[in-house]
């Protein structure tokens, strides 16, 4: 499908980006970062690589301070998936700021609502239900669970994983000096099919999936007590760089935890809600989790998430103390149910759908004409391109990734930076004008950074 003429995001692609100022970020931007950063510590990549401050954000564009207006690559850290400020979304945001904010626990309307929407629209069993606020505090919840589902208190993660920045959570993914002394008791990492970039290779040199889950139980058995209570990934990892997997990894790894009674924990806060062309990005590989969280896109941008747990296992739930003070507040309901109603209304995963075919012909130009682009993947508006010193040994290319980044930027496209691995998250409301005009900006970006590399 395509959008009508008068979708309410429209604009001109000729009239995006629209720079005012000489310099990027501009004057007024740096005198608000002068004043935050006295006090504010810790800022992203993105902040510190193009520090502008934007005032505010309309369908797929956002405007600073100093009057400069950007197309958006990012949707806020894959987070405004419906473009920023959709008036459904905002109304009903709004009605519930008016009406009742937060009550606890206790069910309200729209709680209800909502709950009868998130079955609905799933194609497997996952009717136990609890909402939070954070991602991280959907996946302490739901490693919580498999604890108590299995009796088992063990873990396994992936190598360049994300859960979340809390103490289990940072404990399944990669940890640093402040991190503490090593990871908490019983959780343990192992490498991850990377068809770009496989550990284990098939004679002809493709990836051998496998061989991976031969090593799983290898490890397992070496490594581990085997007291495994589940195995914990993204679908497709975010932070990574647009990592996805082979086809058949997940149908298969369903069937290896199955044999060993281990549960399958699907960290969708990233991937789930449209932003791959399906609600849950799992539904791609046809393979059922046994545990799913979900969170970014889920309220278009108003902090809620969830965790969702099978039929079979979900009494385990009242064992945990699940609830939250913030999770399930009248307003966070409201953004997620209606958030989800766009989608259904306005057919706009069929449309994410459309836009991933046209990203992917486009990147795959974009690879046969320009030697430093290694590799390039996608599913719906979830995108990678990975940058390589050279095609053959697939070095890194982390100087030019930063380079990229921040000249496009300059041009007017606010995105998402990751060392070597270009990161794009458009909205699924864009139109495939302004997606193209987009991958235009970063197109260009490539050749100057490739000329002046020396390409």
């Amino acid at each position: 499908m395509s959008l009508p003429a008068d979708y309410w995001t429209r604009v001109d692609p000729a009239a995006i980006p629209h720079l005012v100022t000489d310099t990027v970020p501009g004057p007024l931007s740096e005198q608000y970062n002068a004043r935050g950063m006295k006090y504010m510590i810790g800022y992203s990549g993105q902040v510190t690589l193009c520090p502008v401050v934007f005032d505010s954000g309309h369908g797929c564009t956002l405007k600073d301070v100093d009057g400069n207006e950007y197309l958006d690559f990012s949707s806020g850290i894959y987070v405004t998936t419906l473009g920023h400020c959709h008036p459904k979304v905002s109304e009903a945001v709004a009605h519930w700021a008016q009406r009742l904010m937060n009550c606890h626990d206790f069910n309200t309307p729209v709680k209800v609502a909502l709950l009868e929407k998130m079955a609905e629209i799933q194609p497997w069993d996952l009717t136990g239900m609890q909402l939070y606020d954070s991602g991280t505090t959907a996946v302490e919840a739901g490693l919580r669970v498999c604890r108590v589902a299995t009796g088992k208190s063990e873990f396994l993660s992936c190598y360049m994983d994300f859960h979340g920045k809390t103490g289990h959570a940072v404990s399944l993914a990669k940890m640093n000096p402040a991190s503490g002394a090593g990871r908490s008791q019983g959780f343990y990492m192992v490498p991850r099919p990377y068809p770009y970039r496989p550990m284990f290779k098939q004679s002809d040199g493709t990836i051998d999936t496998d061989a991976y889950l031969r090593f799983f139980d290898e490890f397992i058995t070496q490594a581990t007590t085997g007291n495994i209570a589940a195995f914990v990934l993204e679908p497709v990892q975010g932070w990574a760089g647009s990592v996805f997997p082979p086809e058949d990894f997940f149908p298969k790894l369903r069937k290896f935890c199955d044999d060993r009674g281990i549960l399958l924990f699907a960290d969708e806060v990233l991937t789930s809600m449209g932003r791959t062309g399906k609600f849950f990005a799992m539904e791609h590989w046809d393979t059922r989790p046994d545990v799913v969280t979900v969170g970014k896109g889920f309220g278009n941008g108003f902090p809620v998430t969830a965790m969702m747990v099978s039929e079979r296992y979900k009494e385990a739930i009242n064992k945990i103390s699940a609830s939250t003070s913030y999770g399930g507040n009248p307003m966070a309901c409201a953004a997620a149910l209606a958030s989800i109603e766009v989608m259904q209304e306005e057919g706009l995963l069929e449309h994410a759908l459309e836009l991933g075919a046209y990203f992917d012909r486009r990147m795959e130009q974009m690879q046969a004409a320009h030697p430093i682009i290694g590799d390039v993947r996608g599913k719906g508006c979830l995108l990678g391109v990975e940058l390589v010193k050279d095609r053959e040994t697939k070095e890194p290319f982390t100087e030019a990734g930063k380079a990229v980044y921040q000249r496009a930027f300059q041009k007017g496209l606010a995105w998402v930076p990751a060392g070597h691995i270009l990161r794009m998250s458009p909205p699924i409301v864009m139109t495939e004008e302004l997606a193209a005009k987009g991958m235009d900006i970063i197109e260009e970006s490539i050749a100057e950074v490739e000329k002046e590399e020396g390409y």
